[in-house]
């Protein structure tokens, strides 16, 4: 393995490490989901901007005024889905708001067909079965668990639809080619001051050390950070590599889960999870049956 690529894939495991641990932070801060995104975008506004200065993404001309556009509109997206994520933790846990999470690659697909006439293949659409059938599994167990009734189908719904504005950004951002990354993440966090300010709790910080602290690092390090080491790796790592490592986070997020709170899944969901995980590896990397010497066989396209 050459030096950029392991540098890449440190970098990649750094950063699905820290977007594992985000649900913990959103959890320890006590505070109201609005107040949690509104305080994240502050923080990571102001890191992004250090950063995109340090890296001359400030000066004029890098930004059309069409891509201005796309990229606050991407951040409306960005941030309700957070908004809607972080709801979703406290209702159905961090690790099936986490796992449900994860069918936004098929979300991307239905949309980039409807709008960008892309192909939806046999191999996508099994995935796609594969996945519904894991989000089923997730459903029927929701009076085994760490949620139960209404309130644990609401935090599927929540981080259902946190999936689809994921997609809806990660569509828009599609066109958005040739843009630096980091400045992209600048617009985006800055559209969420400008759109939380009026609905957060805006007078002051919480006083206690450990609530202030969670908010400052979910800004710094879990938007500011992250985004500079996913964005490293992205460029120097293929992407089949990406989508592999990518995993990291659901996987890290369950096992946060556990230890912080002690939510165990039961059978059902545990293969659930592994389903939706399963599918979205399945899509990403291209598995599909092949024919091989009058044998179907298994393969990345």
């Amino acid at each position: 393995m050459d030096s950029s690529l392991r540098r890449g894939s440190l970098e990649m495991v750094a950063a699905m490490l820290i977007s594992g641990t985000i649900g913990w932070f959103v959890l320890v801060s006590g505070q109201p989901v609005l107040d949690v995104v509104f305080w994240r975008c502050v923080f990571g506004a102001v890191t992004l901007l250090l950063i995109c200065a340090a890296m001359g993404f400030l000066k004029p001309g890098i930004l059309s005024w069409a891509t201005f556009a796309l990229a606050v509109i991407s951040g409306v997206a960005i941030v309700g889905n957070w908004v809607l994520l972080f709801a979703s933790y406290s209702r159905a846990s961090i690790a099936i708001g986490t796992a449900v999470y994860n069918v936004q690659p098929f979300m991307l697909v239905g949309l980039a067909a409807l709008f960008l006439g892309e192909k939806i293949t046999t191999a996508k659409l099994f995935w796609l079965a594969v996945s519904f059938a894991g989000m089923l599994a997730i459903v029927n167990a929701h009076g085994n668990a760490s949620g139960s009734g209404d309130d644990y189908l609401i935090g599927i719904a929540l981080a259902l639809g946190a999936a689809f504005l994921y997609a809806v950004a990660a569509l828009i951002i599609k066109r958005l080619t040739g843009t630096p990354p980091h400045l992209i993440a600048l617009v985006q966090v800055s559209t969420g001051v400008l759109l939380l300010a009026p609905f957060a709790n805006t007078s002051g910080l919480p006083g206690m050390g450990g609530e202030l602290a969670s908010l400052i690092t979910l800004g710094v390090v879990h938007t500011g950070v992250m985004y500079v080491l996913l964005y490293g790796a992205i460029q120097k790592l293929p992407t089949a590599l990406t989508g592999a490592l990518s995993f990291i986070y659901p996987i890290a997020a369950i096992f946060v889960d556990w230890l912080a709170f002690g939510h165990q899944l039961v059978l059902l969901q545990w293969l659930g999870v592994a389903a939706i995980l399963l599918a979205a590896a399945g899509m990403q990397q291209g598995w599909w049956f092949k024919p091989a010497a009058g044998a179907a066989t298994l393969k990345a396209d």
